[in-house]
């Protein structure tokens, strides 16, 4: 790619009306995604339910979407696990199929130290010639990856960039500051889309693109530009989005939001839960508000 990408979508997994993997809406929603301001996208992570997802289905899911956007923006796998063995398997199927890179999430439950993060992420950029995305993600993970093991992963020729979840500011102000300059931190939270790059990101991993994709570039590109006010106001608008999409667990709130557009990406699995039918009317009145 001849410039990084600034706008990064955590893509939904389609699903059919009983919850199956429906590679035909995903191929709709990835050339949605595409015409609307998405630069790369990330696949299987959290807002593609890949706790529910299958090892076969996360495999077709990889393949299709590599051969539907052919080239044109990076697509990335999220192959991470708290099993690195298992991890790295993943990784090496993935890379065999053409992915761009991988995102790899802190290990979750078993809680591993400062060390043994490190040497699950190291063992696995070892096993692959991919570039590499850590997430950090403690509210999901529990366990918390601190600014000295990122700085220290941050070495490792094919760790290259970083999803930072965990709303410290602090943190990512030294991490920022610490990591070599080609270093990428990408926001994992939209309404701090804003507030990190001003501290140090470089963009955002976004769910609210699914919907606002162009804007949220929009508001990265001013800010970039130098036209604070500009960026202040395009946030300001759609931070009331941003949160709706948050009022239940992901994707639960964004499925219902591309279905209420037409684009449909069917329901979510247990546990999760659709949203119920108050919270649908309240996001069905949000989004003509928004112009949308």
């Amino acid at each position: 790619m001849e410039k990084e990408p600034v706008v990064y979508t955590a893509m939904v997994t389609p699903f059919d009306d009983q919850g199956e993997l429906h590679l035909g809406r995903t191929e709709r929603l990835v050339e949605h995604l595409l015409d609307n301001g998405t630069e790369g996208l990330v696949i299987a992570g959290t807002t593609g339910e890949s706790p529910t997802l299958s090892k076969k289905e996360k495999i077709n899911l990889f393949e299709k979407v590599v051969q539907i956007v052919n080239g044109r923006v990076p697509v990335i796998a999220a192959t991470g696990s708290n099993n690195t063995a298992e991890t790295i398997a993943l990784t090496k199927e993935a890379e065999s199929l053409g992915v761009d890179g991988v995102m790899l999430v802190t290990p979750y439950y078993n809680k591993p130290c400062q060390e043994g993060l490190y040497e699950h992420f190291a063992s696995t950029a070892a096993r692959t010639s991919l570039p590499i995305m850590l997430y950090n993600i403690p509210g999901r993970s529990v366990v918390h990856m601190t600014a000295e093991t990122i700085i220290k992963l941050s070495q490792i020729d094919n760790i290259v960039s970083l999803k930072e979840a965990s709303n410290d500011l602090t943190q990512l102000s030294y991490v920022a500051a610490q990591t070599p300059e080609d270093f990428k931190i990408y926001c994992g939270e939209d309404s701090l889309t804003l507030p990190m790059a001003a501290l140090g990101a470089d963009g955002v991993v976004s769910v609210a693109s699914h919907v606002v994709g162009l804007e949220i570039k929009d508001m990265i590109n001013a800010y970039n530009d130098g036209k604070v006010k500009r960026a202040q106001a395009i946030h300001s608008r759609y931070l009331p989005l941003m949160e709706a999409l948050f009022l239940q667990p992901s994707p639960a709130p964004v499925k219902t939001a591309l279905n209420l557009l037409g684009l449909s990406a069917g329901p979510v699995r247990l546990p999760l839960k659709n949203l119920s039918q108050q919270e649908t009317k309240d996001l069905r009145e949000l989004l003509p508000s928004l112009q949308l």
